[in-house]
């Protein structure tokens, strides 16, 4: 490889180059898996959320995904504009609203799980799956650890 023809060998090496690119390369993979269900990766993690969480309201939603409330009406919003999600006030306390999947939103986590699993099998193709899975638990811990700064 020449000098020209990459990041160079420093650069290749780095954290923030390998995730950013990692990153763009799984985008670039979800994208395609998930265009025939109308969705992308960001409305994909929701509707996982709200499917294991039942029933959640929108601002339970938002912390478990790390999100401002805001960001999620929006999201919610579009997601029940395409009939995948529906929102009702809940029981106790009708100042919440409660946010639950469609029978549509249901079939559409489905397959498009299915769908994401190829994408991400596709893109950890090249490591064997003890690998796969170190690199999984790996991540996990990094994520779970927060930040530094903040403890």
């Amino acid at each position: 490889m020449s000098s020209e023809s990459g990041p160079g060998p420093e650069l290749s090496r780095r954290l923030g180059y390998l995730f950013k690119h990692a990153a763009i390369r799984l985008h670039e993979l979800h994208a395609r898996a998930l265009a025939p269900f109308g969705i992308d990766g960001r409305e994909l993690g929701v509707l996982i959320v709200i499917d294991s969480h039942e029933p959640a309201s929108q601002q339970q939603a938002a912390r478990r995904l790390g999100v401002d409330r805001t960001t999620m009406v929006a999201v919610l919003d579009v997601l029940e504009g395409k009939g995948l999600v529906f929102r009702r006030p809940h029981e106790e306390d009708r100042r919440r609203n409660v946010i639950d999947l469609t029978d549509r939103g249901r079939e559409t986590l489905r397959r498009a799980v299915r769908a994401s699993d190829e994408a991400e099998g596709a893109l950890l193709a090249a490591l064997d799956p003890q690998d796969r899975k170190r690199l999984r638990d790996a991540l996990q811990r990094i994520v779970a650890a927060g930040d530094p700064a903040e403890g």
